[in-house]
C-alpha cells in the first residue's frame, strides 16, 4: 500500500477572524499544547507519512519552528514555507516544497483529530483513483435558498457530502492542476476544486463526525472533550 513518498501539506497559514482573538487560531492552546501540535502529531506518528510541510505566515514561521516543530520534536517536518495572499497559494507553496512526493496529502492545521484510518484510507483511495477525500454525511436537513431568501428545494441528505481533509493526491495531478490554476488566475476554496477542473474526479470517502475543523471559541470546548474521551 505504502508509496515510496507520501508528503503531508499542513496549511497553517490562516487567521481565522472568526475565533475573536489577535492570535492564530493553530497556536491557541488545547489543554496547554497548541493546537498545531495536534494536527502536526497526528500525521507525524503514522508510518505511512514520510515527510511534512507546515504552510504559515511568513512572520511566524520562526516562531512555528521553535515553538511547535523542535520544541515536540517532530523529524517528520522537512520544511516551513510562508503562505499566500489565498489558500490557494498557501497549496501551492507547499506543493512546491514537496517535489519528489508521490502521493500529498492537504490538511487544514485547524483540523487537529484526523484518525489513522483517515489518513490511511486517503492514500489508498488516492493511489487507486488519483484524488480522493473524506467528509460525512451532514446531520442537518440542507435547504436550497432562492435570492429572495425563500426555500426553493430539500436535497436528499443522503447525496450530500460535507467534505474535510485530508485531501488526497497523487502528486503529479495535483501539482499540474494548480499550476494550471495560477496561470488562469482563478480563485478556489478547495483542492477537490482544482482536479475536477481539469477533468479528474475524486473519491469520496468515509472520514469522521470527530475530524472538526476549530473555527469558534464553541469548537475549543468540543476539541477538549474529544481529547478527554
Amino acid at each position: 500500500m505504502c508509496a515510496d513518498n507520501i508528503y503531508a501539506i499542513i496549511l497553517a497559514a490562516g487567521k481565522g477572524k472568526r475565533m475573536g482573538t489577535h492570535t492564530n487560531k493553530q497556536f491557541l492552546c488545547i489543554n496547554e499544547r497548541p493546537l498545531l501540535y495536534y494536527t502536526v502529531k497526528a500525521f507525524s506518528d503514522n508510518s505511512l507519512i514520510s515527510k511534512i510541510i507546515i504552510v504559515c505566515s511568513e512572520d511566524e514561521i520562526e516562531y512555528c519552528e521553535k515553538e511547535i516543530v523542535s520544541k515536540y520534536g517532530f523529524e517528520k517536518v522537512l520544511s516551513i514555507v510562508k503562505g499566500g495572499v489565498e489558500r490557494q497559494h498557501s497549496v501551492y507553496n507547499g506543493l512546491i516544497a514537496a517535489e519528489g512526493a508521490d502521493i500529498v496529502l492537504i490538511h487544514d492545521g485547524a483540523r487537529p483529530f484526523a484518525s489513522n484510518t483517515i489518513i490511511e484510507d486517503g492514500i489508498k483511495y488516492a493511489k487507486l483513483y488519483g484524488a480522493s477525500t473524506c467528509g460525512v454525511t451532514p446531520k442537518d436537513t440542507i435547504k436550497i435558498r432562492d435570492s429572495e431568501g425563500f426555500s426553493l428545494d430539500t436535497p436528499d441528505r443522503n447525496t450530500l457530502f460535507s467534505v474535510q481533509t485530508p485531501q488526497c493526491f497523487k502528486y503529479n495531478i495535483i501539482m499540474e492542476s494548480h499550476s494550471k490554476i495560477q496561470m488562469e488566475n482563478i480563485n478556489v476554496t478547495d483542492d477537490t476544486m482544482v482536479v475536477e477542473r481539469y477533468g479528474h474526479k475524486v473519491w469520496l470517502y468515509q472520514g469522521s463526525y470527530e475530524n472538526i475543523k476549530i473555527t469558534t471559541p464553541e469548537d475549543l470546548i468540543i476539541a477538549e472533550r474529544i481529547l478527554a474521551t
